[in-house]
């Protein structure tokens, strides 16, 4: 869909909607964004929060740092394999 100011908000997955409400709730000066206040700001560019998703989540960052949680989170995925294939090996001539 598209959020009131004509833009396309689909790029997110929905859990990462909710996650960016949060850190939008916590950069406006509220240090523990509560559901209504995660809903208020996907509302207020037209997405539909779901409403277990974001309870969840809620859940797991109570009591705990956004920003540690996104640096762990990010250390993890930095020891994760990328799967990439290797490179095809040169002509010969």
């Amino acid at each position: 869909g598209q959020g009131q100011d004509g833009r396309t908000v689909e790029c997110l997955s929905p859990q990462m909607k909710h996650v960016a409400a949060y850190l939008l709730a916590q950069l406006g000066g509220n240090a523990s964004p509560s559901a209504a206040d995660v809903t208020s700001i996907l509302d207020s560019v037209g997405v539909e929060p779901d409403s277990e998703k974001l309870e969840k989540l809620l859940g797991s960052l109570e009591g705990k740092d956004l920003v540690e949680v996104l640096a762990a989170g990010k250390a993890k995925m930095a020891a994760m394999p990328s799967g990439g294939g290797g490179g095809g090996g040169g002509g010969g001539g």
